[in-house]
Formats: structure tokens, C-alpha cells, sequence
């Protein structure tokens, strides 16, 4: 049998039995498995290796743009918090350093392959960033690479510091593609995370956005925020519907406070049950798919006609450490404290703090902590894993002809781990293929982590968010 590409079910009883810690697949292997051994000279010989031969495909990149003015206290970003304005500037001249130095890296042979299909700024709050630090900041970007075309530019807003004529200026710098903060709109549970928005800041980007022409606007939801219920989520639903942007990210608040230091703030007491935040699931799933809303996976939802359900339907989804993506599989270059890169078989991790990073290019190094050579057994089940996150099936013969191996031998203890949840309903396990059922959607984090080597040598899982 053969499910429509976002068909979704939604069974309580196995997401209670399956809702355990587990990771978010935006890469594999995962970034806890990277290493300090892996550093600076694998990453240059990797830039290096980059273009050889003319066989390179276009590059994102990511800017990691940490300040803040204030501090949300369910933050789990690598942030900065601080009203002084120049340290942002500073940052900008560093990032430029970096640039300089990735591009040099290049080497003569890969000058014509630095071509741009993706750029995205997260943080932090990049809109923190005056209008004249962020022309500065893309001048550079312009200044070492070529963006194509039809390039997606996305970046991510706070409301609160967008101030009006900002999403005409962004547009104006080639930025196409918004992902609005907004987590919830009730009073209450914004004063507990310490995030006061109103409606009326939310609908104003919304509106300059597509005003100024951008080709999808996007809002980040949270459920399991303190003093949340059903009732009051549904009343958020209420008003995101209404300004009906065209995709919407539902994240789980996972508590960690031995982890994030400012959700220590968060009285633990008024978080919501285990039982009303499934509720809250059921219940935001049930109205945006009545709304006509496509499940794209893992926390996404799109609109029919956005790029990403089109690249679902038609088995063309990425995903990668920004989450889903159109674009073709291609090299990432990650910029800025603890941002996260890929070239080649190779992961990569910046350095964390302001300090080590200046010092590393003050000294002219790539400011790199750690990373990861995958091994030919990383990449066959990471394409494993990468089809299943994307497309919910993985094809037996495809990744049998792809990477030369016997499926049935190389994944033996896997297909029998899977038995049990083949019983369970959550996927089919087929002679040429392995289906994860519209049951199963929900908890695809845990189908893949079948498939994980890492996890099947040390089962603990604490540092992870659960699947639900």
C-alpha cells in the first residue's frame, strides 16, 4: 500500500509507549558523536578537496548570529545576552575573517564553485543587528561567494525587534523566506517564559513580509510551555490560523535545566503533564490538518502549494541542521560561534565562546572544536535515515545499488529490532522496502533510531528531548 505523503494518525497509546529521549536526525551521525581530534587541518583539506574536478554542487551557508537583548527562558540557542551594540559589530568583523579564510581555503579551483543556493541567519536574535550591520554582513557574504539567482535567503525574526520598514530593508538585501517567533500568544505563559509579544507586533511582520515580497512566511509554535492547557492552545490556533502563514514549526519544549542554564527559571511545577501536553499534540495536529495544513514531518507543517509539501509530494525533501529543505543535497558552511558546517563525508563544529573564537582567527585559524569523518558505514545509514526523516520509506534496492552492499545482511539485527515495531503498527517492513505507516509518523525519530550504530553502543539518551 502506497500513503499519500502526509496522511498522519495519531495514536496515543503508542506515543505514550514510544515517547522516549532520542535525536532530531538533522544529521548522522548526531553532533555528540563529533570529536576535538577532528579539527582545523580535516577541514581545510576538505575545503581543499571542495571543486576538484568541477563536480561541485551549489553551497549554503549559515551565520549564527547569537545576541539578544533579553533572555527567553525556554532557550536552548548558543546566545549572547546584551543591550551593548558593539559587540555585534565586532562580530561582524570577525565573521568576515572567517569568510576570508574558508574562501582562501577554497583554493584556486574552487573560486568558480562558490556558488550560494541557500543562505540563512538564525541565532540569537539576528534582528538584533542594526540595518547597517546587516548590509555590512551580507556585502561580505557577496564579497567571497556568488548567490544564485533564484537563491532562498531565510532568516530568523523576533517581532519585538523588527521595527517598521525592516522586512522592506531585508527584502531589498535579497532575503526571501521569514521564520517568525512567536511560541504562544497567551498573556499568561508568555510572562513564564519571559517573552512578552503581542498579536498586533506578529501580524505587523507578517503583513510588511509579504507586502515586501517574500515567497513564504513561516511561525515558530511551542507546546509543553508552562501554564499551557489544551483551551488556551486552542485560542493561539485561533489567531495563527487567521494570519494563516504559510508553513508553521510546532516544537515540544524539551526541559532540560541541567543543560540550558536560563530554563532553571522555569517552575517545573507549572509545566504540563505528559498526558495534557499529548493533548495539546492531538489537538494542534487535529486543527492545522483541518485547516489544510500538510504534515511534512518530524515538527512541520505546510501549506499544499509551499515549496516544501511540492518537494514532499515529489520525493525531492532534505533535511539538514536548518531542518527541511527544497534544495538538493549540497555542502553546508557553517559561520560564527558553535555554528555546525558539512563539506565532503566531514561534520564540522565551531568554537562556542566569543573569546576562543576571536583568538583562533586573531591567530588566523578556522575557529573549528570538533567534528566527524563519516566511515562508508555512516553513509549508508545516514541515507537510511535521511529517507526515512524526509520521504517516511527508504527503498532496499536503492540503497542497495548506491552503496554496493546486501541490505538484508549489512541491516540483519536491524530488521529484526524492527519486528517489534512492525507489530505495533508503525511501519511495514516490505521485500523491497520499509514503510513507515501514517501511525508511525509521529514517532519517525524513533523508526530511525533502529538504525543509529551509536545508540545501539551507549543507550543513554538523557541529553535528548524526548519524540514527543
Amino acid at each position: 500500500m502506497v500513503y499519500p505523503a502526509s496522511e498522519l494518525v495519531i495514536d496515543p497509546a503508542l506515543i505514550r509507549k514510544y515517547d522516549l529521549s532520542g535525536p532530531r536526525y538533522t544529521s548522522y551521525p548526531t553532533a555528540d558523536r563529533f570529536v576535538e581530534a577532528f579539527g582545523e587541518g580535516c577541514i581545510r583539506h576538505w575545503l581543499e578537496q571542495r571543486g576538484l574536478g568541477g563536480r561541485s554542487h551549489p553551497l549554503s551557508v549559515y551565520m549564527h548570529l547569537p545576541f539578544c537583548d533579553t533572555v527567553c527562558y525556554y532557550c536552548g540557542c548558543n546566545k549572547v545576552v546584551t543591550r551593548d551594540h558593539g559587540r555585534s559589530a565586532k562580530y561582524i568583523k570577525y565573521l568576515g575573517r572567517e569568510l576570508a579564510l574558508v574562501a582562501a581555503g577554497l583554493g584556486p579551483q574552487g573560486a568558480a564553485e562558490r556558488r550560494l543556493c541557500q543562505l540563512h541567519w538564525g541565532g540569537g536574535t539576528p534582528t538584533f543587528l542594526s540595518r547597517g550591520e546587516m548590509e555590512e554582513l551580507v556585502g561580505l557574504v557577496d564579497a567571497h561567494f556568488e548567490r544564485l539567482p533564484d537563491a532562498e535567503m531565510s532568516i530568523e525574526v523576533d517581532p519585538r525587534r523588527v521595527e517598521a520598514g525592516r522586512m522592506a530593508f531585508l527584502a531589498a538585501l535579497g532575503f526571501n523566506r521569514v521564520s517568525i517567533g512567536v511560541q504562544d500568544f497567551d498573556p499568561r505563559v508568555q510572562a513564564a517564559v519571559h517573552r512578552i509579544q503581542s498579536e498586533e507586533e506578529t501580524r505587523r511582520v507578517v503583513d510588511e513580509s509579504r507586502a515586501s515580497g517574500f515567497r513564504s512566511v513561516n511561525l515558530d509554535l511551542i507546546y509543553g510551555l508552562p501554564l499551557q492547557t489544551p483551551a488556551s492552545f486552542e485560542a493561539t490556533l485561533d489567531r495563527v490560523l487567521d494570519i494563516s502563514p504559510d508553513r508553521i514549526a510546532l516544537y515540544s519544549y524539551a526541559h532540560l535545566p541541567a543543560v540550558f542554564k536560563p530554563q532553571r527559571r522555569i517552575h517545573e511545577a507549572q509545566l504540563p503533564t505528559a498526558q495534557h501536553k499529548l493533548d495539546i499534540l492531538t489537538l494542534a495536529i487535529g486543527r492545522l490538518t483541518r485547516a489544510g495544513y500538510l504534515y511534512i514531518g518530524m515538527d512541520h507543517f505546510a501549506k499544499p502549494s509551499d515549496e516544501l509539501a511540492v518537494a514532499q509530494s515529489q520525493g525531492r525533501l532534505q533535511r539538514n541542521f536548518q531542518g527541511y529543505s527544497t534544495y538538493p543535497e549540497s555542502d553546508m558552511l557553517g559561520f560564527g560561534i558553535s555554528a555546525i558546517g558539512k563539506i565532503g563525508p566531514t561534520y564540522y563544529q565551531n568554537l562556542k565562546s566569543l573569546d576562543d573564537y576571536y583568538a583562533a582567527l586573531d591567530a588566523d585559524r578556522l575557529p573549528v572544536l570538533r567534528g566527524v569523518e563519516l566511515t562508508p558505514d555512516d553513509l549508508v545509514r545516514r541515507a537510511v535515515i535521511h529517507s526515512l526523516m524526509c520521504n517516511f520509506a527508504v527503498s532496499v534496492e536503492s540503497i542497495e545499488i548506491s552503496y554496493l552492499i546486501e541490505f538484508r545482511r549489512c541491516f540483519a539485527r536491524e530488521l529484526d529490532d524492527l519486528k517489534s515495531l512492525e507489530q505495533d503498527g508503525l511501519v511495514e517492513v516490505r521485500p523491497d522496502w520499509i514503510v513507515v505507516t501514517p501511525r508511525g509518523r509521529l514517532l519517525v525519530r524513533a523508526v530511525c533510531a533502529v538504525f543509529d550504530r551509536y545508540l545501539r553502543q551507549q543507550r543513554q539518551r538523557a541529553t535528548y528531548s524526548k519524540v514527543i
